[in-house]
């Protein structure tokens, strides 16, 4: 008997018999499962793309329920890793993909690693540096990314196909100012907007996997959900003057620009990365060491030691994100005081 996962995709013209063993074929990596990213992983699972990766630095919080559909609460109580959770739930969704999620942070010491081998990259990310080092290695290597951002009550989508369309850097020449824009923390997020970009992002993933390069949207999407309202922004061709993709200057790929700390999007927490060499900490070691002054817990993926309205989150590869401060160097201070690294 025939198996009818896929049927009501496969009777589609656009995709087939034939799209439908294109995707059994692909491999995407989604870049950040948050509220975009969960949602393009999801339909792409459901699509029956063989092989999904997915990255994410972070991990599950109550905040995070309203719009990142992959997690459910006790993923949140338990602080389990976004990664974690997502291949969790997205085998369970479907059982005959490969799914790996991959609990680390994308930047030019990792790039080559975690995105080498992907038929298209998916942005679920929620910082433009991050985004520009995906961008430059999209560029280099040639490989189709699909950008997309969401805040308040809509987003963007920009599908960028290096050589054919304008890159990330054409058409944002320079990041906005740190504090220009608003955040999630500030602005919020409507979870159906969310659903919507991620569609947006989902369909031209497909299209660029199944082989319909010439249907892949060559323009810039706005969408405004509480006004229902869609425009359209041309941006014509690649820039002969663009940094990345008319000179092949890939600065953030190189690490020549980019920083080792961020602020995460939607909470007061700054994300330090270990230094170059430094080797793995020992988890229970470092627990047991702060217990006396700390609340500290413990599971297979991190430490979470609180006091006085600061957490830090410990991961095994030495990355700390330390909550309840938007201070750089109090963070730094904090990580060096109390993980002694």
């Amino acid at each position: 008997m025939k198996d009818d996962r896929y049927i009501r995709q496969e009777i589609l013209p656009e995709i087939g018999a034939e799209g439908q063993a294109r995707l059994a074929a692909a491999h995407a990596v989604i870049v950040g499962c948050g509220a975009l990213g969960s949602f393009q992983a999801q339909l792409l699972a459901r699509a029956g793309v063989g092989r999904l990766t997915v990255i994410d630095r972070d991990f599950v919080e109550r905040s995070n329920l309203q719009r990142q559909v992959l997690f459910i609460d006790a993923d949140a109580v338990a602080g389990v890793p976004k990664a974690v959770a997502a291949e969790r739930a997205l085998a369970a969704i479907n059982p005959e993909i490969r799914v790996a999620g991959v609990v680390d942070d994308l930047n030019s010491g990792t790039a080559e690693a975690l995105l080498g081998g992907a038929d298209v990259l998916c942005d679920g990310t929620d910082n433009f540096e991050t985004r520009y080092l995906l961008n430059d290695y999209a560029v280099r290597e040639g490989s189709p990314w699909v950008y997309g951002g969401v805040i308040g009550r809509g987003g963007l989508v920009l599908p960028i196909l290096p050589g054919e369309t304008p890159c990330l850097r054409c058409v944002f020449e320079t990041p906005p100012a740190a504090g220009s824009l608003p955040t999630c923390e500030s602005a919020g997020v409507l979870g159906p907007a969310v659903a919507v970009i991620a569609g947006l992002q989902g369909t031209e993933t497909l299209k660029l996997l199944v082989g319909a390069h010439d249907r892949v949207l060559r323009a810039l999407l706005r969408y405004d959900a509480w006004d229902a309202a869609f425009t359209t922004v041309v941006v014509g061709s690649p820039r002969p003057d663009c940094p990345v993709c008319g000179a092949g200057d890939y600065a953030h790929l190189e690490g020549r620009q980019g920083s080792r700390a961020a602020r995460l999007c939607g909470r007061g927490a700054i994300q330090l990365l270990p230094r170059e060499a430094a080797l793995p900490p020992s988890l229970p070691a470092i627990a047991a060491r702060l217990a006396p002054e700390w609340q500290v817990t413990l599971n297979d993926y991190l430490l979470r030691a609180r006091r006085d309205g600061v957490t830090i989150n410990l991961f095994r590869d030495g990355r700390v994100i330390v909550d309840g401060t938007t201070d750089e160097a109090e963070a730094r201070s904090l990580y060096a005081r109390i993980i002694g690294m």
